[in-house]
């Protein structure tokens, strides 16, 4: 029977405790959280347990960047100071993936510089549905010993199967187009995609394919919900359609501001995310997912 000095230590910090906890307990894990405090200039200590085995898993989804970034290269460099000979990231959401180019002169290209920093203090990594562009794999974004990015479409998949009565899926533009074939795929379904014009941050036109929509229940899939444009705009253009109902189904739950509220106000009925961000639509665990891409890690 393996000790915990070599089957490894899952940290977390507080916000993503039952997430942590749920993929530590499907991988046979022990879990242990990081003590946080917020001093009032803004800076943090950070305390870990004492002695740590050689392995250990930080779990932390990276929304809110900038605020847990520090805390997190701070429980990272402690972790080795502490015993710690492998230190791996899993990340179900990373953050500042998007930008891989500078699109104007003097542009920051964030997600070079962000990788190389996660880098320095990791050996692995996870995470899930990464919004990549240009780089096709995570290892080039983050240049870690080991990485891995897993799909949560086999998770969305599993939710989706027998709750809605003949659905179609939709993808709202071409990038999402992977993830929505993906479902339709596994699960014998019917998908279009639509297209997608962008006039800035937040004003989108969206293009409908030519598809059966009328008395369809649509359900729009994507990677990323954030300010909520793209998916109420397309909500609004099946509304003359008179689907049978919209239900919106993505993995990483960012939900800015009202978006939540924008997205219902154009017409979904219901809104299910994965739980990689803690947020009251979380419906779909990945713990399982996470925990069988664990093993992989534990493996010299």
């Amino acid at each position: 029977m393996q000790s915990e000095q070599t089957r490894g230590l899952v940290l977390c910090f507080p916000e993503c405790r039952a997430q942590a906890g749920s993929m530590a307990a499907a991988a046979g894990l022990e879990v242990a959280e990081i003590g946080v405090h917020r001093f009032p200039d803004g800076e943090s200590r950070i305390d870990l347990p004492q002695a740590l085995p050689e392995h250990v898993f930080i779990y932390r989804s990276l929304d809110q960047a900038n605020q847990k970034l520090v805390q997190l290269i701070l429980a990272a460099a402690t972790a080795r100071e502490l015993g710690a000979t492998r230190v791996a990231l899993i990340a179900p959401y990373l953050c500042y993936m998007r930008q891989d180019k500078a699109f104007h002169p003097g542009e920051a290209v964030s997600q070079h510089i962000i990788g190389k920093l996660l880098a320095r203090y990791f050996d692995e990594l996870l995470t899930v549905d990464p919004h990549l562009h240009r780089v096709n794999r995570i290892e080039d974004a983050v240049p870690v010993a080991r990485a891995r990015a897993l799909a949560a479409t086999d998770a969305m998949a599993r939710y989706l199967e027998g709750r809605i009565d003949n659905p179609l899926l939709l993808g709202p533009d071409e990038e999402s187009e992977q993830w929505v074939a993906a479902i339709a795929k596994r699960n014998g379904l019917e998908f279009q995609v639509a297209r997608k014009q962008r006039f800035g941050d937040s004003e989108v036109k969206i293009l409908l394919p030519d598809a059966p929509f009328r008395g369809r229940q649509v359900v729009l899939v994507d990677d990323i919900a954030s300010t909520g444009h793209t998916l109420a705009a397309t909500c609004r253009e099946l509304a003359p359609h008179q689907p049978a109902g919209i239900t919106v189904m993505v993995t990483h739950a960012l939900f800015i501001d009202d978006a939540v509220q924008r997205i219902t106000a154009a017409g979904a009925g219901q809104i299910w995310s994965c739980d990689s961000i803690s947020h009251p639509t979380n419906r779909i665990a990945l713990a399982e997912c996470l925990a069988g891409a664990l093993a992989g890690l534990r493996v010299d």
